[in-house]
C-alpha cells in the first residue's frame, strides 16, 4: 500500500471521500463520485487513479463498489458545463453524488482546494487528497472508470475523435480530428477547442 494513504481524517467519524474526473476534457461530462469506505479498508493497489494503470482501475472499481459502505456516481453533462462553467459543474456533480449516498456521512473529504459547501455536511478540502486518503482515492477511481466507460460508448457514435483512447482530453489526435471534422454535439462549446481559437463566451 502506498505510504501516506490514510483511512480517515478524523477518527470515529463517517467520512465520504469525493473527487471528480473530466474537468480538463474538451468533450463529454464531468463525473464525480462519493465513497464511504469501511474503517479498516485495505487493498495493496488503492491510490490516486492517475497513478494506476487502466486494468488496475477497473479491478479496483469492482472491489470498491462491492466493499464500500456506500458509493454514488453523478454526471454533469456538457450542456450544464457550458451554462454554469466547469468549476461549478464539478461541484454540482459532487453534490449530486453525495446526495445519493445510502449512508449518511458526518463530513466530506474533498479533493482540491475549493468547494461549494454542502447544505448539510461539513467538509475538508485537501490538496492532492486522492493521494493522501483512501476514500478520496476510491472516489477518484470510480469517477474515472465510470467516465471512461461512458466516453467509450460515445466513441462508437463518433469514432474519428478517438474518444476510446483519449476520453475527450485535448490530445494531438483529438484536436486534429476537430480541425478536420468540426465539433460534435458532445463538445463543450465554452472551451477553447483549438489553441488558435479564441475562447467562446457563453
Amino acid at each position: 500500500m502506498p505510504k501516506g494513504l490514510l483511512n480517515f481524517h478524523t477518527k470515529g467519524l463517517t467520512e465520504a471521500g469525493c473527487d471528480e474526473a473530466g474537468r480538463g476534457c474538451l468533450a463529454g461530462p464531468v463525473v464525480a463520485a462519493a465513497v464511504i469506505l469501511p474503517p479498516r479498508f485495505r487493498h495493496p493497489l488503492i491510490n490516486d487513479s492517475k497513478q494506476l494503470k487502466e486494468a488496475e482501475r477497473n479491478q479496483l472499481r469492482h472491489i470498491i463498489e462491492k466493499k464500500a459502505l456506500a458509493w454514488a456516481v453523478s454526471f454533469v453533462d456538457h450542456h450544464e458545463i457550458d451554462r454554469i462553467n466547469i468549476l461549478n459543474a464539478s461541484f454540482l456533480a459532487m453534490h449530486r453524488a453525495i446526495d445519493q449516498l445510502q449512508v449518511v456521512p458526518d463530513c466530506l473529504l474533498i479533493d482540491g482546494n475549493r468547494f461549494n459547501a454542502h447544505k448539510t455536511y461539513p467538509h475538508h478540502c485537501i490538496v492532492k487528497g486522492d493521494g493522501k486518503f483512501k476514500s478520496i482515492a476510491a472516489a477518484s477511481i470510480l469517477a474515472k472508470t465510470h467516465r471512461d466507460e461512458y466516453m467509450q460508448q460515445l466513441h462508437a457514435e463518433y469514432p474519428h475523435y478517438q474518444w476510446a483512447t483519449n476520453k475527450g482530453y485535448p490530445t494531438k489526435v483529438h484536436r486534429e480530428a476537430i480541425r478536420q471534422q468540426g465539433l460534435s454535439p458532445y463538445h463543450r462549446q465554452s472551451f477553447r477547442q483549438l489553441p488558435e481559437q479564441l475562447k467562446l463566451k457563453i
